[in-house]
């Protein structure tokens, strides 16, 4: 065979194959691109009017807190911690034992305070007593009256007759007077005696110092009872470092604290640019710094009687030369509605989202 002078004519074309079309490709790519191009200004528009409908609608804050109703305790009565019962953290009951002071002094109180009950006792005795012997006196001193009586008139019939002196007729004129003045001594004792013997209005039927005497002994029990202090509330114990054995009490001083993690609520602290349609009732949602995932929803209880500069130890002083204004928060109570799957703790930090959609005064 002889050798092909042109190798390119051999080459057959293959009528399948085709050569891609280099227009419609670039086309495609241009419009790719636009639609990228427009997308994205749509989609951020679209955004902004989202952000538009719904900025209006709710109002936040993550200045809000967990509040919950804590009990500071203190003793009534001062002396020694003898019994301590709770420890940091413990749960108790309303009526479980806190701490207990010495009872000793308060037992000598009480003893004596019986010992004054029953000198009163005694004492109103002796009166009564008086008042009888006064009964007797009386009887005593009409009879010398009567005695003295009839010799007076002995000695004024032995006068008419010349058979005695005037000096023995004043003598018995004069005995005459001192019975009768005997009667009336007898009489003013009887009015003392019932008059130390009465009770007076404020307390019928009952001798005054007996009943001051009682009212100390009821006293004594009362301290001696409050020598052992319990839980006014259940609650979980917090700050008891101070209960120590041995540790000397005082009176009215707080010495722990019991946290009542049954109620709790959200404080939070709007500004008061958010309060223009913030409503009582209206729903809002709680989540937690503590808490991540967790959302309770709430409800709007309350709101501020006053901003919270007004409540402060040392109130702004507006009406000066320094003026400068501050955007003021006023605290909100948020009522939690739901039950929460963890332990709400006082203080810990929230962030509440009020719906200012719905709501009534």
């Amino acid at each position: 065979m002889a050798d092909n002078p042109n190798p390119a004519m051999d080459v057959v074309e293959d009528p399948k194959r085709t050569t891609p079309d280099i227009p419609e490709r670039s086309l495609a790519r241009r419009i790719g691109r636009w639609i990228l191009m427009l997308s994205v200004p749509l989609m951020l528009a679209a955004f902004g009017i989202f952000y538009w409908i719904t900025s209006d609608r709710y109002a936040s804050t993550d200045n809000a807190y967990v509040q919950q109703d804590i009990v500071s305790v203190s003793a009534e009565v001062g002396g020694k911690i003898v019994e301590v019962g709770v420890s940091e953290n413990q749960q108790v009951a309303a009526g479980d034992l806190l701490f207990s002071i010495d009872p000793v002094p308060f037992e000598l109180a009480l003893a004596q305070s019986n010992a004054r009950v029953a000198a009163a006792q005694v004492e109103v005795q002796n009166l009564q007593t008086d008042y009888q012997v006064s009964g007797v006196d009386i009887e005593v001193a009409r009879q010398d009256i009567a005695f003295a009586q009839s010799n007076y008139q002995r000695q004024a019939a032995l006068m008419d007759k010349g058979f005695t002196t005037r000096a023995r007729l004043d003598a018995a004129q004069h005995e005459v007077d001192l019975a009768r003045a005997k009667l009336k001594s007898a009489q003013a004792d009887v009015v003392a005696a019932k008059a130390r013997l009465s009770t007076g209005s404020a307390s019928p039927g009952e001798y005054p110092a007996v009943a001051d005497a009682k009212v100390a002994r009821d006293q004594a029990r009362l301290n001696l009872d409050r020598t052992r202090v319990v839980a006014p509330v259940a609650g979980r114990i917090a700050q008891s470092t101070r209960l120590q054995i041995g540790q000397m009490m005082v009176s009215g001083l707080p010495m722990v604290s019991i946290v009542n993690d049954a109620s709790s609520w959200i404080e939070a602290n709007f500004k008061e640019t958010d309060l223009a349609r913030m409503k009582v009732g209206q729903k809002a949602k709680i989540s937690f710094d503590a808490y991540p995932g967790l959302e309770l929803n709430g409800r709007v209880d309350s709101i501020g009687a006053g901003t919270g500069s007004e409540f402060s130890v040392l109130p702004a002083q507006n009406a000066n030369g320094n003026w400068v204004k501050v955007t003021q928060r006023v605290p909100v109570r948020i009522k939690i509605l739901d039950k929460s799957a963890r332990q709400l703790i006082a203080g810990i930090s929230a962030e509440v989202t009020v719906d200012l959609r719905n709501g009534s005064e």
